[in-house]
């Protein structure tokens, strides 16, 4: 048991409380146990309890010990003057506020098998720690929580594109460029395609947009794989004399080659395919950010990503290489990827941003439209019962994997405290 643990057994009254009283025999009420403080300063602040006839309202201080109070010099800070009840698990001394008042203490009343069960929450070896017990959940407890999960989820990814605005002076069109740079990498190549995006701005593409090849040379020169390459057809030769051109003409310095994965991917999925098919949306798309903002339905949303490479690339998969015709075009699957990763967000951190609701209810009702990702993480949860029937239930369970399971953080889980509540119901039987 840390302290950790014990402040979640007080915040969520997972403890008898039928009968307190403090070390000096007084009979204590907890009316409200106050509100997790996660600054400088007591645990819990603006608690409300009484102590024999007496109502008190102010903070909480929680520790294992009574001389940890000491131990961490609460006695020499006025910060804690306004603790009005010392929280403990064993008093092995009286404690003073810095003003020299004596501060009344209780020790909690905690069964020794909620002890054991919070324990083994931080010792368990499970992927999911409370995989055995979240079965038994009710449908409404899971979705509710999912709903906040995947609001959550939006919120942080609100947090990361504020920061790329921040870095576009609030430029929508060049930060929605960079996200769908990073999403073209599709994961093994994301930091790459990022980069890539950062060294080409935005703008030096539109002055070429009407033209393909030129957005080509752009691009496979940045990515460096340009350079690296040693073969001679007609193709590479002539993006190496346009890119030279166009890298004199806007000072362009590309990437590192190495950078790039080629190791276990699919030939669909290889960086050159990927730098040709991004090449080709920039061509025939646009302002393409604000043709999303117009766009309502997801059909046509969906219809706005569909592009088919250039002739050079649907007879090759890299340089000099010729293979079977393919239009390689992007797959049903890796649009709604970019829709889940790029456009979702987007909409909603704009909708936030112009206080429009519209364009964040869209965002949500795209998510609902849009298949769940196949993966195992969704695999997992779908055989403890969870019902994941779109993106919005995926993209939820994925922020509860990640964000609460993968890092143990259980004690913030709504599902933990359901299930504790639910032992403490059942001992108190």
């Amino acid at each position: 048991m840390n302290e950790k643990q014990l402040q979640y057994i007080w915040q969520q009254k997972l403890f008898d409380s039928s009968a307190l009283f403090t070390t000096d025999g007084e009979q204590v009420e907890i009316i409200d146990v106050g509100l997790l403080n996660t600054d400088s300063g007591a645990d819990m602040f603006n608690a409300k309890i009484r102590i024999g006839e007496t109502l008190w309202a102010g903070d909480i201080e929680i520790h294992l010990r009574s001389s940890d109070w000491n131990k961490h010099h609460h006695d020499k800070n006025p910060a804690y003057n306004s603790v009005i009840l010392h929280v403990v698990m064993e008093c092995d001394c009286d404690v003073y506020s810095e003003n020299g008042e004596k501060i009344p203490q209780l020790i909690l009343p905690i069964s020794p098998k909620m002890v054991e069960e919070i324990s083994l929450v931080s010792l368990s070896s499970r992927r999911i720690e409370c995989e055995k017990e979240i079965k038994s959940l009710t449908p409404l407890s899971k979705k509710m929580w999912l709903d906040a999960l995947l609001v959550e989820r939006l919120q942080r990814k609100k947090e990361e594109i504020d920061a790329l605005l921040l870095q576009n002076n609030n430029d929508w069109s060049q930060t929605f460029y960079w996200l769908l740079a990073r999403s073209f990498g599709f994961g093994k190549n994301s930091e790459a395609f990022f980069l890539l995006s950062k060294s080409l701005p935005l703008k030096y593409l539109q002055k070429h947009k009407n033209n393909l090849f030129q957005l080509e040379a752009m691009l496979f020169g940045q990515s460096g794989l340009l350079a690296e390459t040693v073969v001679t057809d007609d193709y590479v030769i002539t993006l190496k004399k346009e890119y030279l051109f166009l890298s004199q003409k806007f000072q362009l310095k590309p990437i590192d080659a190495h950078l790039w994965k080629m190791l276990r991917l699919r030939p669909t999925n290889f960086p050159y395919v990927r730098l040709a098919q991004f090449a080709k949306l920039i061509f025939q798309s646009s302002h393409l950010f604000s043709k999303i903002l117009e766009t309502k339905e997801i059909a046509s949303l969906r219809q706005l990503f569909k592009v088919e490479v250039s002739t050079y690339w649907q007879t090759h998969y890299v340089f000099g290489k010729e293979s079977k015709y393919s239009p390689k075009n992007l797959s049903d699957s890796s649009i709604d990827i970019l829709l889940i990763n790029v456009v979702v967000p987007m909409l909603f951190v704009y909708g936030k941003h112009y206080n429009n609701v519209e364009f964040c209810e869209r965002a949500l009702s795209f998510l609902e439209k849009i298949k769940p990702e196949n993966n195992a993480i969704i695999s997992h949860f779908s055989a403890l019962n969870f019902e994941i029937n779109s993106a919005f239930d995926s993209q939820a369970v994925i922020q509860l994997k990640k964000q609460y399971c993968d890092r143990k953080d259980c004690l913030r889980c709504r599902f933990a405290y359901e299930i504790f509540s639910t032992k403490k119901k059942y001992e108190e039987k």
